[in-house]
């Protein structure tokens, strides 16, 4: 039997170091187990620094999932829950108001809602979380609702995509966050998430808000039943929208927990595809400034060992999450300052707190401002 060449990196450590992008099949060929995972670390490294320095960024922030109540039924969720549910809940005006007040007294800078499509809440109600928010709390940068939500609440009106998001803007969103994507190919698009925004519809949302000056990230879910090509695809379509707007500032690879989904007979992805996803994502999405690894998902460990693998960003305190704890997550709910400027010195980086549109914080015994863009290197 004639055994396959082992795949050489060479080509890929040239095309790195020179700042040259790499090519599809080049792409692809990273995924191989037999490509040496800390070499292809080293090269991931390399473009980090190049970028991002020594710094290790994070921020103080507060998740909102307003309900879980949710119309699609995707397999991979463990959150959402029917009417009915006894697990289903509804968060009123006060109690939106009062997680606003947590946040803002925790030093917060940020705040990231997200939750289920409702049946029974029109777009009026989305719409006002976001305004009453920022009425009574405006320091609060909001980052919020995926294309999948903008794209229900365009079911709901019958407007244009434009109009509702120059709406929310108005209202005081932010910038919106990088979830939905899953993975874009169809062939395993159609099995985990079918009904709800297809590919189409995530870019669409993207791209019109870039073009209104809205700043957004994106994600990949990795570590169910897409391989190597989908995952590939995937970074593809990310890096050509990239090179059209401009205005995706970070990337977020989140892996699959199994655990109360429809695919619980499936073992969560290791630390080593973790950190090959990590180096993968760096070195394919070369137009990106920034790759977050988001400990919550990938455990603290493996966040930490992320910074040497091509992530420069470990998020931040993440009070309140439940999506990701309900599939599994046994990390904590909440890190302190104090444990992620730790575990970032540990990784050998210098950490830095940031905003969500990574402008410098700086705190005194009066609060918080934010101070200049933080500068990132080339391109490559």
């Amino acid at each position: 039997m004639i055994r396959a060449a082992v795949p050489s990196l060479d080509r890929v450590r040239e095309k790195v170091e020179a700042g040259q992008r790499l090519d599809a099949a080049e792409a692809e060929m990273l995924w191989d187990e037999r490509v040496d995972l800390h070499e292809l670390g080293e090269l991931a490294n390399l473009v980090r620094e190049r970028k991002n320095g020594n710094a290790g960024y994070y921020n103080i922030n507060t998740h909102l999932n307003p309900t879980n109540v949710c119309v699609y039924r995707c397999t991979f969720c463990a959150f959402r829950a029917d009417l009915r549910d006894a697990r289903g809940y509804v968060m009123e005006a006060e109690q939106i108001l009062a997680r606003g007040q947590e946040a803002v007294d925790a030093g917060s800078t940020e705040m990231h809602i997200v939750g289920g499509l409702h049946h029974q809440k029109d777009y009026d109600w989305y719409l006002n979380i976001v305004r009453l928010l920022h009425d009574h709390y405006p320091s609060l940068h909001l980052k919020a609702w995926t294309p999948v939500e903008i794209n229900w609440f365009q079911h709901l009106t019958k407007r244009s995509l434009r109009d509702i998001l120059v709406e929310l803007k108005d209202a005081g969103l932010g910038s919106l966050p990088g979830g939905g994507a899953e993975i874009f190919h169809p062939e395993v698009r159609d099995k985990i998430c079918e009904h709800k925004a297809d590919t189409r519809e995530w870019f669409a949302v993207h791209r019109m808000a870039h073009e209104l000056g809205l700043r957004s990230n994106a994600t990949m879910l990795y570590g169910h039943i897409e391989n190597a090509f989908h995952r590939t695809d995937h970074l593809l379509r990310l890096r050509q929208l990239q090179d059209e707007t401009g205005g995706f500032q970070t990337f977020i690879p989140l892996a699959f927990h199994p655990e109360n989904t429809r695919l619980s007979h499936l073992t969560k992805p290791s630390a080593t595809m973790s950190l090959r996803t990590m180096a993968v994502s760096r070195l394919v999405l070369d137009n990106f400034d920034h790759i977050k690894a988001y400990w919550i998902m990938l455990g603290i460990g493996t966040a930490q060992a992320s910074l040497a693998y091509g992530a420069d960003d470990l998020d931040g305190t993440v009070r309140h999450e439940l999506i990701y704890h309900d599939a599994g997550a046994t990390t904590p709910e909440i890190l302190s300052v104090e444990q992620i400027q730790r575990l970032i010195r540990e990784a050998g980086r210098e950490p830095v707190e940031r905003d969500t549109l990574y402008h410098a914080v700086e705190r005194d015994a009066s609060g918080w401002k934010t101070g200049a863009k933080l500068a990132t290197g080339s391109q490559a």
